[in-house]
C-alpha cells in the first residue's frame, strides 16, 4: 500500500508566472533518466502507457483540477521534480485520474494530508509502472525532533505517495496542514489559494469508520477531471 508514514506524521509559494514550456526555451540536452519501469507484479488499475524520459526540466505547469467539492488548482514545478512532473502530466492527459476517488484522509497532529490517484479506490492501485524520487532538499527542518532528519511538509503542498524507494506511480497527497515526515516523498508543486479552501472543506467533514485520524473522507472526494494546462 502506498501511504505516508503516520507515525512521523510548502506554504503555498508566491506564483508571479506559469510557462508551459516551448521547444525553443525549454528542450534540454540532456534529457534526465527517470527510470520509468514497468511492475507486472502491480498491473495499471486503468490501463495507460508508461512514459519516455522528458525533454522539458524547467518551468511551471497550471493544472485544473474539477473535484465534486470544488476545484483543486495546482501549480507543478518542473525544475524541482522534473520526472514526477512529467508522469504526472502524462497521465493527467490521458484521463487516468479522471472519475476517481480520493481515497484516504489523515487528521493526525503532525500529518493532515488527502491522498488521491488511485482508480482502483483501494490505496493499492497504480499506472503498472514505478519511476525515481526526486526528493526534497529545501524543507525546513521539523522543531523538537530529537533525530534531526524529519522535515516539514508545509502546507500547500503536492507530494507523491510510495511504497518505499524509487517506487513512485500514480498516487500523490495533498498537504492541508504543516506535516512532519522524513524527507522521503517528492514535492512536485503546489497547491493554489482556491484549491487550499477545497481541501479545508474536505478535511472539515471528517473520516469515516471507527479510526477518526485516518482512513476515508467522510465526504466523499471525486476528481472529475485533470487537465493540464501545457505539456
Amino acid at each position: 500500500m502506498r501511504r505516508i508514514a503516520a507515525g512521523l506524521a510548502v506554504a503555498a509559494l508566491a506564483v508571479g508566472f506559469i510557462t508551459t514550456g516551448t521547444a525553443s526555451a525549454e528542450v534540454q540536452t540532456a534529457r534526465p533518466d527517470c527510470g520509468y519501469t514497468a511492475t507486472p507484479e502491480e498491473p495499471a488499475a486503468r490501463p495507460v502507457s508508461i512514459p519516455h524520459d522528458p525533454w522539458f526540466t524547467k518551468g511551471k505547469v497550471l493544472v485544473k483540477v474539477k473535484t465534486n467539492q470544488g476545484d483543486i488548482p495546482l501549480v507543478l514545478d518542473r525544475s524541482k521534480a522534473a520526472c514526477t512532473a512529467h508522469s504526472f502530466i502524462h497521465l493527467a492527459h490521458r484521463g487516468f485520474y479522471n472519475q476517481t476517488e480520493c481515497h484516504r484522509l489523515t487528521a493526525y497532529p503532525t500529518l493532515k494530508v488527502l491522498q488521491c490517484g488511485d482508480p482502483s479506490n483501494t490505496g493499492e492501485g497504480g499506472p503498472g509502472y514505478k519511476y525515481k524520487d526526486e526528493l526534497p532538499t529545501d524543507l525546513q527542518p521539523a522543531p523538537n525532533d530529537p533525530t534531526g532528519q524529519r522535515r516539514i511538509y508545509p502546507r500547500g503542498a503536492l507530494a507523491m505517495a510510495n511504497a518505499g524507494a524509487d517506487t513512485n506511480g500514480s498516487q500523490f497527497f495533498l498537504v492541508q496542514s504543516d506535516s512532519i515526515l522524513r524527507p522521503n516523498y517528492t514535492v512536485f508543486g503546489q497547491i493554489l489559494p482556491e484549491g487550499l479552501k477545497t481541501l479545508d472543506k474536505i478535511a472539515a467533514g471528517g473520516i469515516a469508520g471507527e479510526n477518526p485520524l485516518d482512513g476515508r473522507p467522510n465526504v466523499k472526494s471525486e476528481l472529475k477531471w485533470v487537465l493540464p494546462l501545457g505539456i
